[in-house]
């Protein structure tokens, strides 16, 4: 089994709300008629309007959308019918193949098929420093950020995906892409954020804690976030 995530552009003749409904409805149900085993949807919609001051964007313009495939092979002839009915309903994709680590499962707040998942999640696309060799910001993101990532914060689902190709041309470059769930306080409080609701001293030892490890493998001028609702279907 191979995931593929799709990073997605609306038409700007196309409303936003047309454009979510469109691949929460007829896109993804042609993708599972396909033989996608799971398909999973990050929208840029108004249920995450509330969390805009959490956006970064230093590559502009950040995708509308994203759309994470899970396929029996990820292969160029076996993904071609799948890439048609993406590029059908969107202005541009980027395709990029992953190899996904789950730190959290969201045992939490159980996504319900085709429904909300509670919550918002947030996207952070990372690409590796030069500063860093790629085995020496693999070691860092994975084999210690991680931890500070769960104990700093109230994420109740956290994934990894470490990008190993990219598979559609002219994909921007990116080395991973980072999905994480966060309570709906969490969009506009800073504190239910960093799980320190009603303890300051608390807050800032996790905000400081987690900008001192992300300082170590991310550059802030590149990296971009994108809040977003998820659905699984």
């Amino acid at each position: 089994m191979e995931k593929v995530i799709y990073l997605l552009w609306r038409d700007a003749q196309v409303s936003p709300d047309t454009f979510n409904h469109r691949l929460r409805s007829e896109v993804a149900g042609q993708l599972l008629a396909l033989g996608a085993s799971s398909v999973q949807l990050n929208l840029s919609d108004v249920d995450v309007q509330p969390a805009a001051g959490l956006r970064q964007e230093n590559n502009r313009p950040l995708p509308d959308a994203s759309l994470s495939l899970w396929l029996d092979s990820a292969n160029g002839p076996a993904r071609r019918p799948f890439d048609s009915v993406i590029t059908a309903a969107t202005a541009r994709m980027a395709a990029y193949l992953v190899c996904e680590s789950v730190a959290i499962a969201n045992t939490r707040f159980p996504s319900t098929p085709g429904e909300r998942t509670h919550g918002f999640a947030q996207l952070a696309l990372l690409t590796r420093p030069p500063r860093l060799t790629h085995e020496a910001w693999l070691d860092i993101w994975r084999n210690h950020h991680t931890e500070v990532a769960v104990d700093t914060q109230d994420n109740f689902q956290y994934v990894q995906n470490l990008v190993v190709l990219a598979l559609s041309h002219g994909a921007p470059r990116i080395d991973a892409i980072v999905e994480e769930c966060f309570p709906p306080a969490a969009m506009t409080d800073p504190r239910a954020f960093f799980d320190a609701v009603g303890d300051e001293a608390k807050f800032q030892r996790n905000l400081a804690t987690m900008m001192d490890s992300c300082s170590r493998f991310i550059d802030f001028d590149k990296i971009d976030v994108l809040p977003t609702s998820q659905y699984c279907l």
